[in-house]
């Protein structure tokens, strides 16, 4: 992908984690997928273990806005920053994300209060 590409897919899957969209999300992760987060530090493998996550935390956590903030491309994939809003606190993020074609094969998640 080129990085004007990258950016919008990064725009639109930030989008569908602030809408809590479970089915558009489910559609950017491959079967196989890897998925770490702060929570999930020794991951979580393939999309149904994932699904299975985000769908108890979505319903436990207060609405949130994600903002992309820079984004490098790397190879297979991009790194990005974004910021998170939810429920009076704001959140800096950094994430790897590494594709087979325009699914996600593995993403890790970095975060820290600010």
């Amino acid at each position: 992908m080129t990085r004007d590409e990258l950016e919008t897919f990064n725009a639109d899957w930030l989008q569908a984690w602030t809408e809590k969209d479970i089915p558009r999300i489910a559609a950017l992760y491959a079967e196989d997928c890897l998925y770490q987060d702060n929570a999930m530090p020794a991951g979580l493998n393939g999309r149904a273990a994932l699904l299975g996550y985000i769908g108890k935390l979505f319903p436990a956590v207060p609405d949130w806005t994600y903002t992309p903030d820079e984004l490098w491309p790397v190879d297979g994939g991009f790194c990005a920053r974004w910021f998170l809003d939810m429920g009076g606190k704001r959140f800096r993020g950094f994430e790897l994300v590494k594709l087979r074609g325009r699914e996600i094969v593995l993403n890790e998640v970095y975060t820290h209060e600010i």
